[in-house]
């Protein structure tokens, strides 16, 4: 009967099998396989790092990558504790950094470089030898450049414990220095030690705003060997924008006008803002647009008076047309029920008051000239060409698409990994605890995990060059509710008090009361019920998010609801360093455990290759297993297991004739 049953299912699996002949010819390809699989079953699990809410803050971003959030100083202390002193652990560090720069300052100051590059070389390999250990000889070989793939598999595999091996490793290191290949050597070692450090990176949302750098942080992506994003509401933000969206195009601007902040759209993207220069120096030449000052920090500090001053016209300008924009689009969908933010039309021009839930507020300023009471929503004509050109800006700039492209290649809504769901801030919630039903297309409601897929879903209809082109046209117009809806997922609050903070000093009007699902997220019974939603099973299953900083100074855990809940926005942003009393978080999750590492501000790159500073990290143990996690408990195993299987019903199959063994044609 057993037998029976086997050859129904190979009949059954018959032409998937011939594929998989294909790649397994033979009995002897098809065990070796199995064998391979099998072992690395038994192998332990990589090394997975969350982070979240990196806004632009690139040279902070970049070298938590550089430093695996502090695990290769860990690996180095480990392994060299008691024979090099701090100086020189600290150099080796920032070696492994920054290769190229510190091997500059080292060629400059050395005396005996051949025997620096000797000492160097061994403690680089040691390194090496170290964070590879946890993966396949297969695996680290895809990871090695191909000038010195043989030579550091070679000395990884060879240790000079072994004496008879001693020579032979000694006279591999010293070829690579009398060959002159010393520098290159070092600079491909220290990058295959970053690269093994980190086997995934996931990242939470929001790359864009706030700091100089979100394009230098993509392109760095685009290269990087394994990482996934749940989307923010900043990046989607600029998705929309990309998209055509001008109401999230005005948000783009008057985001990074408001943080004095333009390095990422003029000398990232090359969007032209002289047009908007010119238009607001001339609108506003009588206004001191006081309530539109950027919020200065860093190098934005020196900005001179005449510069900030051309700042906030140019803010002042893009947020009135951002206001009539957004306007225009919660009148055209009524359905989104916003047209309470249509706030312009609240306004008593003559008195200087505005209306809003029923009560009358005395305005800062009611300077408004391009606006016309009896249609305060209508763009004047200067304001319909300048929005023409900076739409024009965004839709040719390659470089911005690219990037783009990026995040929808290795981005979603949501994602679940070993256990964990990913998120970036809400899934929204009824005041019982229930899942909330939100409309996405006119006249559909979803809730939960179909909310989730069905938003990203209606991303992707934005970009997609088949879409039917009412609901791409919807598609592209939703973006905005995804950054200001009070039902998204990505904001998931009663409103956004942008309006009010420019123009009405009574603080009660600037209040945005939250989602259920950040009143509701510290109760252990409706964070385990949106696990069951989303399908996440396993006694330590969590639901990880970033969005709403941790406010560490006031005591505030970033652990929640009985340790199922993490929130790791801990403030990467130079602007919430005061708020959160830190400079964001790294949750790692490696084969013993979760870590929560916490990260104090980093100074800089150049501090970090002359003096050996590094990023001060403090780690809190969330969570660890009473056994090391191995590669079988992992989303991967369960994916090997079936592979596994198959495999196994391919070796039935070809020992009972359902298929002949071929050679490889050579």
């Amino acid at each position: 009967m057993e037998k029976n049953m086997k050859h129904y299912n190979i009949e059954q699996d018959m032409r998937y099998l011939q594929l998989l002949s294909q790649s397994f010819p033979t009995i002897a390809e098809a065990s070796t396989e199995i064998i391979n699989l099998q072992a690395i079953l038994n192998l332990p699990k990589g090394t997975e790092h969350f982070l979240a809410d990196i806004h632009g803050e690139y040279e902070a971003f970049l070298h938590v990558l550089k430093n695996a959030s502090g695990n290769i100083k860990r690996k180095v202390n480990e392994l060299f504790g008691n024979t090099l002193r701090e100086q020189e652990k600290r150099e080796l560090c920032s070696l492994i950094y920054y290769p190229e720069q510190k091997l500059e300052l080292v060629k400059q100051n050395e005396p005996d470089i051949n025997d620096w590059y000797h000492i160097t070389l061994h403690q680089l390999v040691a390194v090496c030898r170290d964070v590879s250990s946890k993966y396949t000889r297969s695996k680290v070989r895809k990871s090695l450049p191909c000038d010195f793939s043989y030579i550091i598999q070679e000395l990884l595999h060879e240790h000079t414990e072994d004496h008879d091996k001693t020579a032979y490793v000694n006279v591999i290191v010293d070829t690579i220095i009398s060959t002159g290949r010393a520098d290159d050597f070092i600079i491909a070692i220290a990058n295959v030690i970053q690269r093994l450090a980190i086997d995934q990176l996931h990242i939470l949302g929001d790359i864009y705003d706030r700091g100089p750098g979100a394009h230098i942080i993509l392109d760095k992506m685009r290269r990087y060997h394994s990482w996934d994003i749940q989307w923010g509401n900043h990046d989607v933000l600029w998705m929309g924008a990309a998209a055509g969206n001008d109401a999230c195009i005005c948000n783009v601007i008057r985001l990074s006008l408001r943080y004095a902040n333009l390095s990422t759209l003029e000398e990232g993207y090359g969007i032209n803002l002289v047009p908007l220069a010119t238009f607001a120096m001339e609108t506003y030449k009588e206004d001191d647009c006081k309530e539109f000052l950027p919020k200065l920090s860093g190098g934005a500090a020196a900005m001179d008076e005449k510069t900030q001053r051309l700042t906030s016209q140019m803010h002042k300008a893009i947020a009135v047309i951002q206001f009539k924009l957004e306007s225009q689009l919660f009148k055209k969908h009524p359905e989104w029920k916003m047209k309470d933010r249509c706030l312009f039309d609240h306004i008593d021009y003559r008195k200087g008051k505005v209306e809003i839930d029923g009560k009358e507020y005395d305005m800062t300023s009611c300077h408004f000239p391009t606006i016309n009471p009896d249609n305060p929503d209508k763009l004047s004509e200067e304001e319909e060409i300048l929005i023409q050109k900076l739409h024009h800006s965004f839709m040719v700039c390659e470089k911005l698409h690219k990037h783009i492209k990026v995040m929808l290649q290795h981005g979603c809504m949501y994602a679940i990994f070993n256990n964990n769901l990913l998120f970036h801030a809400s899934c929204p919630l009824n005041e019982d605890g229930s899942l909330k039903e939100v409309e996405i297309y006119p006249g559909k409601k979803f809730s939960g995990r179909a909310l989730m897929h069905h938003t990203g879903m209606q991303i992707r209809t934005a970009f997609q060059s088949d879409s039917d082109q009412n609901e791409k046209e919807y598609a592209i117009d939703y973006f905005i509710y995804l950054w200001c809806g009070p039902d998204s997922p990505l904001f998931d609050k009663s409103k956004m008090a942008t309006f009010e903070r420019y123009f009405i000093t009574d603080k009660e009007t600037h209040k945005e009361e939250k989602g259920y699902y950040f009143l509701l997220r510290d109760n252990e019974q409706v964070i385990d019920h949106i696990m069951d939603e989303f399908g996440v099973t396993g006694p330590n299953r969590h639901i990880i998010n970033g969005h709403v900083p941790v406010r560490t100074t006031k005591g505030e855990n970033p652990i929640k609801a009985n340790g199922k809940l993490m929130v790791i926005d801990g403030g990467f942003s130079k602007a919430y360093h005061n708020e959160t009393g830190i400079a964001g978080y790294t949750l790692v999750y490696h084969s013993r455990g979760f870590q929560l590492v916490q990260h104090e501000p980093f100074t800089s790159m150049e501090d970090a290759i002359k003096q050996g500073t590094d990023i001060k990290s403090t780690t809190q143990i969330v969570e660890m297993s009473n056994r090391r996690m191995l590669v079988a408990d992992t989303d991967i195993g369960c994916e090997l297991r079936k592979q596994i299987e198959d495999l196994k019903e391919l070796l039935y199959a070809y020992r009972h004739g359902f298929i002949k063994e071929s050679e490889r044609k050579k």
